[in-house]
């Protein structure tokens, strides 16, 4: 009998999402990235999370350019999953190419041509024309949590909360979101909605695990005081925590070098001895043991998983850890500066 994913609530709102939540990121093509899985892989990923209970998925229209959502659409029509049945959250922002090789990240100068003027960014009328995009391509007529992927710096905070407003008001969107914000860029983004009585954020997405905390300084203490949801991406630190020192990933395999690396610090390695030390004391994955921490600090984590077995060994389902095992984890971390 495979392992249930379990259900949360997002903050204070009513929607539950599944614990973990898969990410979207791996799923398109690797003509956008090398380690993005192929067309038959990712709807086998879907299935594998779908077959263990995980019914949220976390995409962006950006990720392999819009294939993340056509395969997630592709899914739950080859399955016959009831669309009320999915949590389907996606995030609008950075540029959309025409085909899944092209890496905008890599053309900041794209959105000065005519061919993509006004389809970036978080104006208003960028924020409709992506959506309506993204519907298309998910072939729903709503998403349950929309997010804000990174800030813009030129749109006034009005213009955007006032797009995001009217599309809850009509609804293609059933809540909004942010991901990866600096805490005086999401505060006073609400701020703005708040006095206008508009839709306010209900989550925020940043990156997380037990060996990158920045966040839980000043970010967390805000959105537990307002009842925001906290959402965590890289909850395994790209798979370093899953897996034993010295054990390396194709992902990270293909980052290092870059400036996507993410270094681990002496006290890194010294916390993933300690995971594996606790999941070889529990019988647990070194996943679910990373898991049951992050589920002490936020909502659901997010996690990048490439297989069906992959998904199993990340769900934390009644995975508890003690205090004292709390404070063991914890305790080698150095707090650093965001990146």
């Amino acid at each position: 009998m495979s392992v249930q994913a379990e259900y949360r609530q997002l903050g204070k709102t009513g929607l539950r999402v599944s614990v973990p939540i898969l990410g979207g990121m791996t799923i398109g093509s690797s003509e956008w990235l090398p380690w993005v899985l192929s067309e038959s892989e990712s709807l086998a990923l879907l299935k594998a999370a779908w077959d263990n209970g995980v019914n949220t998925v976390d995409t962006a229209n950006v990720y392999s350019n819009g294939e993340s959502e056509r395969l997630i659409a592709k899914f739950m029509s080859q399955n016959n999953v009831r669309r009320e049945n999915m949590v389907v959250m996606t995030k609008i922002n950075f540029l959309v190419g025409r085909e899944p090789s092209t890496f905008t990240f890599a053309m900041p100068n794209l959105g000065d041509t005519r061919e993509f003027v006004n389809l970036g960014g978080l104006s208003r009328t960028a924020i409709l024309s992506q959506v309506d995009a993204s519907l298309e391509r998910l072939n729903t007529t709503y998403i349950d949590l929309l997010q804000i992927h990174d800030f813009d710096p030129v749109t006034p905070f009005e213009e955007t909360m006032r797009a995001l407003h009217d599309l809850v008001q009509a609804g293609k969107v059933r809540y909004i979101g942010a991901c990866r914000l600096k805490l005086w860029q999401f505060a006073a983004m609400n701020e703005v909605a708040e006095k206008n009585g508009w839709t306010t954020f209900a989550s925020i997405q940043v990156e997380h695990s037990l060996l990158y905390r920045p966040e839980e300084l000043e970010m967390f203490a805000y959105c537990n005081y307002k009842g925001i949801g906290i959402l965590g991406f890289s909850p395994l630190m790209d798979g370093h925590l899953a897996r034993p020192v010295g054990t390396e990933t194709n992902r990270t395999k293909s980052i290092n070098g870059t400036p996507y690396e993410k270094p681990r610090r002496a006290c890194d390695l010294e916390i993933i001895n300690r995971v594996e030390e606790l999941a070889k004391k529990h019988t647990w994955t070194m996943s679910q043991v990373a898991l049951a921490w992050s589920l002490t600090k936020v909502s659901s984590p997010i996690v990048g998983a490439n297989n069906g077995q992959r998904v199993a060994q990340c769900i934390p389902a009644k995975k508890v850890l003690s205090a004292e095992e709390i404070q063991y984890l914890e305790q080698p971390y150095i707090y650093q500066a965001p990146r």
